[in-house]
Parts: C-alpha cells; sequence; structure tokens
C-alpha cells in the first residue's frame, strides 16, 4: 500500500497533530475551493484586507478575528485565514506563536492574563498571580497565565479579565473575579480601567494640569481597554 505523504510538522505547527492535518503542507496557500470560511468571517478577513496595502499587515486582526471564531488559534482557524489572506499556514502560524495574546492551544471560556513584568512584580504581581491559579483551581473554564507586560503599568499589579484591564489588584480581589466570573458578573467593575483619569486639560501657565475621568481610557488610541482587533 502506498504511503501517506507526511510533512513532520506536527511539532512546529501547534494543534497540527491529527493525521489529516499532518497531511497538509502548511508552506501552501489553502484551495478556496476545498477550504469552507463562514460568510461573516470571510467579510471580516476581506474587510482587513482592504485596510493595508500589504496583506501582511492584516495577519494580527485576522487572527483575533479567527481566534475570536473559534475560540483559539486552531488549525481550522488559521486555515481559513490563510485561505482568505492568500497567505501560507506557515506564515500566520509564526505570527501566532510570536504574540502571546494569540491562543494556540484549546482553552478555557475565561482569559485571565496576570502581568508578571518589573513594574507589576514589584507590586506583587508574582503573588497575584499565584493567588489568581489558587482561586481558579482545577476548572478548566479558566485559563490562567503570567503575561510579559499589559502596557498599564499606572494600575499595577494588575491583569487583563476577558480582554478588560483590572487594577491595581490585592490578593483578595483574585477571588472576587473568579467569583464573578463564575456567575456572569462583571468582575472588579470599580478597578476597571476605564476608570482611570487618562486626558488632561493643559494648563495655563502655572495653573495645575485638570483630569477629565470621562474621556476615552486605556492604553490605545481609540480608547479600548486592551490592543486587539478593535484597533486595527
Amino acid at each position: 500500500m502506498a504511503s501517506v505523504k507526511r510533512f513532520a510538522h506536527g511539532s512546529r505547527v501547534p494543534g497540527w497533530d491529527e493525521s489529516v492535518d499532518l497531511t497538509k503542507d502548511p508552506a501552501v496557500v489553502p484551495d478556496p475551493a476545498t477550504t469552507p470560511v463562514p460568510d461573516h468571517l470571510r467579510a471580516k478577513l476581506e474587510e482587513y484586507v482592504t485596510r493595508y496595502p500589504d496583506v501582511r499587515s492584516a495577519s494580527i486582526p485576522a487572527l483575533f478575528a479567527v481566534q475570536d471564531e473559534h475560540g483559539w488559534c486552531s488549525p481550522t482557524a488559521i486555515e481559513q485565514a490563510a485561505c482568505v489572506l492568500r497567505l501560507t499556514p506557515a506564515y500566520l502560524t509564526s505570527v501566532a506563536t510570536f504574540y502571546d495574546m494569540f491562543e494556540t492551544h484549546a482553552k478555557g471560556e475565561h482569559d485571565v492574563y496576570v502581568c508578571t513584568n518589573i513594574s507589576c512584580s514589584l507590586r506583587g504581581g508574582d503573588q497575584i498571580y499565584e493567588a489568581f491559579l489558587t482561586a481558579g483551581g482545577d476548572d478548566p473554564s479558566f485559563n490562567i497565565r503570567s503575561f510579559e507586560c499589559l502596557g498599564a503599568c499606572d494600575i499595577a499589579p494588575m491583569a487583563s479579565v476577558n480582554g478588560t484591564y483590572v487594577g491595581p489588584l490585592d490578593e483578595a480581589d483574585c477571588h472576587t473575579v473568579i467569583e464573578d466570573l463564575k456567575a456572569g458578573r462583571t468582575p472588579l467593575d470599580a478597578k476597571q480601567i476605564r476608570h482611570r483619569a487618562s486626558a488632561v486639560t493643559l494648563p495655563a501657565e502655572g495653573a495645575p494640569a485638570v483630569a477629565h475621568p470621562d474621556t476615552a481610557s486605556g492604553p490605545t488610541a481609540s480608547g479600548n481597554d486592551t490592543a486587539g482587533n478593535k484597533d486595527m
């Protein structure tokens, strides 16, 4: 019997471990005729392509879109994005595995990313991370990870909870966040970054600056709580 051609990339392309995946070459652009993409997802990806002179620049918003659709950057998700963008799965996988915000393995419903970089670490970020792990326990619905700098040092120690920045946190807050998520409540509303005063009126000479807490907040230019496909 003839052997099935394999490309031996299972260890290099996360998730591509099934026999059917190992017969696919990740360096070949997927064929639109054999790669089904939901219409609403295709429309979104095609719109991203129109925003950039180089289609590769659409990789990050496209990966966010397929991750939102599938829950993670699965082989199917990567293939769908590659098919529409006319890029190879290998290229998009290299992008997805470079950035921490992309999940390349199946995960739980709730994302809790705890910043453990220098500013947060100096203010107890490592202890906050351990407290979240304890609070979450073995519940598979929680995806709790340490994260390299979420860009909100002014509210350190902090975390991103399902895409919303909260902080400064103490260890008791970690248990509150987990219980809020289990109950379907908004986690730590009072400590969300949207309550941070992030804009000021330039003062007259010698006068103090005046903060405007009602203006758009967050580390992104558009006022989003976190960088993501909303900003792309």
